[in-house]
């Protein structure tokens, strides 16, 4: 399994703004990942990539996709971050998305 959190660095926040949820969560502090900066491919290195093509119909979900072609619903970020479409709702019936075949690469692709 890839981790979308392997080399993330988490930070210890003592922000006052969040002074009411650390008290409601009898905590010291809140733990958070920093922000993620993604590499994005250009044309020529998407080109390389091999991908079966989905319709998105009703009731599709990224999770369900996972399961469905790695076998797995851990993975569904990979088909987000693919086609830069990070939720559900920017998706729309009859849109077509990319599912790559190998996670492998998208992972080498996005310099994850």
């Amino acid at each position: 399994m890839i981790n979308r959190y392997k080399n993330r660095n988490i930070y210890n926040n003592t922000d006052d703004i969040y002074s009411s949820i650390i008290s409601n969560r009898n905590v010291k502090i809140l733990r958070h990942y920093n922000t993620l900066n993604i590499y994005r491919p250009s044309e020529d290195e998407y080109k390389n990539v091999n991908f079966i093509e989905h319709i998105w119909t009703i009731g599709d979900r990224y999770y369900k996709l996972s399961y469905k072609f790695y076998g797995n619903t851990r993975d569904w970020w990979i088909i987000a971050l693919f086609n830069n479409r990070p939720t559900e709702s920017h998706n729309k019936i009859g849109d077509v998305i990319k599912i790559p075949t190998r996670v492998i690469e998208v992972i080498r692709l996005f310099k994850l």
